[in-house]
């Protein structure tokens, strides 16, 4: 039979931004409930080299992280629930989400820290050589190409910013784009084009990576768009930098979202347009995308969300008649 899991707060997602709200969260006393979704611990554990994460002087691997995340989470009383949320209404405190397994969850406040994925081509050797010489961070991966040569894939403002930030790694840095002009903003253009560590391939549609199995990438085999000639062009690192998907399915007509589909959220906070429903981490962020700063808005949702229970309860008590 379905059951129904009450608490005061209630958190859809379990990658870095979910399980730090939810820390903070039941130190102060919340009891959360984290639903952990598809894909437990989030996009972290699909990262096997994690350098950049503060407090760690040796390289630590990404699964591992997430694992020390949800046990502290734990010790410090959350409860963790092995589920995927299929449908969620928003219309009021308690706020109630539905799981693939029937159960209920109510929440007095709900946080929804659900994430976002990179877009991949599909291309063959794509996940073969995932963390094996192809990436979709170049913010992530880049300082382990110091020195090599590199290639970056796709045309927008994604792209480009990814590009540049390489060549402070990289002294060869190729943008391969399928068509004849980019689409990212003319000043991120312009200042790829006056650098001289950054060439361009035009008009190159990625066909396969290839590589030496069990040691990694040596290449982008890419067709011309106009004549159809096949090559393969050599490089240590490739960087798919396509965009990103937030996983906002199901808020769509029950929250703001913008035009890229992130959830639209106060200037600065975690709030959203609903008082009690606050969001965290890459789903509602398209800028920095990072791990640390995930977890500083999971750590911002959950104290917001400490004041807004301590104002309705306040409320409350002011209610009741003396």
């Amino acid at each position: 039979m379905a059951t129904t899991h009450k608490t005061r707060m209630l958190i859809i997602g379990s990658g870095p931004a979910g399980l730090s709200a939810a820390i903070y969260g039941a130190r102060a006393g919340m009891q959360p409930i984290v639903v952990q979704g598809l894909q437990p611990g989030g996009q972290l554990t699909i990262t096997t080299d994690v350098e950049n994460y503060p407090g760690f002087r040796d390289v630590i691997q990404g699964p591992w992280l997430m694992q020390e995340m949800q046990a502290q989470a734990e010790h410090v009383g959350t409860r963790m629930m092995w589920d995927t949320i299929l449908d969620v209404s928003l219309d009021g405190s308690p706020f109630r989400a539905i799981g693939d397994s029937g159960d209920i969850y109510e929440g007095d406040v709900l946080v929804i820290a659900t994430g976002a994925q990179a877009k991949w081509l599909g291309a063959p050797g794509e996940q073969e050589f995932s963390g094996k010489g192809v990436s979709a961070c170049a913010t992530c991966d880049g300082f382990f190409y110091r020195g090599k040569k590199v290639v970056v894939i796709g045309g927008g403002n994604t792209a480009v910013e990814e590009a540049l930030y390489l060549t402070n790694h990289s002294p060869d840095v190729t943008l391969i784009h399928r068509r004849d002009s980019l689409r990212a903003e003319k000043i991120l253009q312009d200042r790829l084009f006056a650098h001289p560590n950054v060439k361009v391939l035009w008009n190159q549609k990625v066909d396969s990576f290839v590589g030496v199995e069990g040691k990694g990438l040596t290449g982008v085999k890419v067709v011309d768009t106009v004549t159809g000639t096949e090559s393969v062009v050599e490089t240590d690192g490739a960087f798919v930098a396509i965009g990103h998907a937030p996983a906002t399915e199901l808020f769509k007509g029950k929250l703001e979202l913008d035009s890229s589909g992130y959830i639209v959220v106060q200037p600065g906070t975690p709030k959203t347009a609903i008082p009690g429903v606050f969001a965290c981490g890459d789903v509602m962020d398209h800028t920095y995308r990072q791990a640390v700063t995930a977890a500083g808005t999971g750590c911002m949702a959950a104290l917001d969300a400490e004041r807004f229970l301590a104002d309705l309860d306040f409320k409350a008590l002011q209610a009741v008649p003396a």
